[in-house]
């Protein structure tokens, strides 16, 4: 069965123990390869994604489009990443110095 990607939008993705993930919001994708590459999924389960955080799931995981979209992987839970904070830059290092050759004694 063939699906225009446009009829991807708006439909239910539910991963592997049938719990709902959320809607279709967007499709990523990747136009130098000319493939699908992703469902975006913009508000999703708060008992799935920390905040209901979009989440991109990659086109790989899905298992089953039909009436909805049966996913055959995803993380038990997707927790947001803290922003570590920017190094600070050390300070400014004196430039190398040269080695020094030492000639041999005759």
């Amino acid at each position: 069965m063939l699906v225009e990607i446009t009829q991807l939008v708006d439909r239910d993705v539910y991963t592997p123990d049938g719990r709902h993930l959320g809607k279709v919001t967007n499709i990523v994708l990747d136009v130098e390869g000319g493939r699908a590459d992703g469902l975006f999924v913009a508000e999703p389960s708060e008992y799935l994604v920390e905040g209901s955080r979009g989440v991109n799931v990659p086109f790989r995981w899905v298992a089953a489009v039909n009436d909805v979209i049966l996913l055959k992987y995803f993380p038990k839970r997707v927790s947001a990443k803290k922003a570590s904070p920017a190094p600070t830059a050390p300070a400014a290092a004196p430039p190398p110095r040269a080695p020094v050759l030492e000639r041999a004694s005759r």
